[in-house]
């Protein structure tokens, strides 16, 4: 079988080390491919240069070749089974007219909760669409979703062997989308540290809630990536989750890289159906479900109650779960296989 993963424009590098969403996830399937026995093209200029020595890659976007070009034949010459790609690019005119040309499938997984696709961008069987959630598949049941959980590697990010760790560890951007403040809160409640770890993407956010971010109890790391990100989720006892009422996980790299680290996960949602629920099971973590009209201070007390609950699961049983189920071979097969 020969895959095709595309790259796109983008402010990250291909792969990333540390953050990036859907380059992440890229990645994770053409490393997924590979040691399912496929043969993997990188394509498009994204990719990092270095790849070279190990991939084949190609630096060509399909959205940029014309049309009975050299190029565009020897693509069409390569015969490809399957192209992955990421964001809109299946609802661009341009590239799904070079797509109609090589005559294989492709498959995205849907990243973000608003972007909306054409009516003919999937038919569920040769274009397939994924969403992780019971909720992203109501948001885009109009394109025949196929649920499934998303993968995420990045250079450099192999887990070691699980071991119970100490404080409490929240990862991702800090902003009001997020609201991390609420996991600081919840830590406060129990006695307990927790690092932060990740870019401050709002400092006004940040500054409104200066009192908890200030606190003693609360570490900030900054953004780390490769094996000091990884080692920050190993070592923490319990990976806290948090989100804004208003806001919607597509589908969240962290349950899967705190999970595979043998950290059990501590999750406050407002609603059922989402990428928390998803992920996970009374075995790798606790999960909050809070009315959004209550405030702050009740959710933080629930969030405390789950963390307490993640703390008592057995990291190394959590690690093997997570191994599984998000496990990059198993995810590619997945999407590799047509439905019938």
């Amino acid at each position: 079988m020969l895959v095709g993963v595309c790259d796109f424009p983008g402010s990250y590098a291909f792969p990333p080390a540390g953050y990036g969403g859907i380059e992440r996830w890229l990645w994770a399937v053409a490393v997924g491919a590979r040691a399912a026995g496929a043969d993997v093209h990188l394509l498009g200029p994204g990719w990092l240069t270095d790849l070279e020595n190990d991939w084949v890659r190609r630096p060509v976007r399909l959205e940029d070749i014309t049309a009975g070009s050299l190029v565009e034949r020897e693509l069409r010459d390569s015969a490809y089974d399957l192209l992955v790609v990421g964001h809109e690019y299946p609802s661009l005119p341009a590239w799904t007219r070079t797509w109609s040309e090589l005559d294989c499938d492709v498959a995205t997984f849907q990243h973000s909760p608003v972007f909306q696709h054409t009516n003919a961008a999937f038919d569920g069987r040769r274009s397939r669409l994924y969403c992780y959630s019971p909720e992203m598949i109501e948001r885009y049941a109009g394109h025949r979703p196929i649920p499934e959980l998303a993968v995420h590697l990045g250079l450099r990010e192999e887990e070691p062997p699980a071991t119970a760790g100490t404080d409490l560890v929240w990862l991702g951007r800090i902003d009001e989308d997020k609201v991390p403040h609420i996991a600081v809160r919840a830590a406060q409640i129990l006695g307990r540290r927790i690092r932060i770890v990740g870019p401050v993407f709002d400092k006004e956010y940040v500054r409104r809630h200066e009192d908890l971010f200030g606190a003693e109890h609360v570490e900030w790391v900054g953004e780390l990536g490769g094996t000091a990100k990884t080692a920050a989720i190993a070592e923490a006892s319990v990976f806290v989750y948090t989100y804004a009422r208003a806001y919607v996980e597509a589908g969240a790299a962290v349950f899967g890289e705190s999970l595979r680290a043998g950290t059990p996960m501590a999750a406050l949602t407002w609603r059922e159906g989402t990428c928390a629920q998803a992920a996970l099971c009374n075995e790798t973590g606790g999960v909050a479900v809070v009315d959004p009209l209550e405030d702050d201070e009740t959710a933080a007390q629930r969030l405390a109650d789950s963390i307490q609950q993640a703390e008592d699961l057995d990291h190394r049983r959590v690690q093997a779960i997570g191994m599984q189920r998000f496990d990059p071979v198993r995810h590619f097969q997945t999407m590799a296989t047509r439905p019938c």
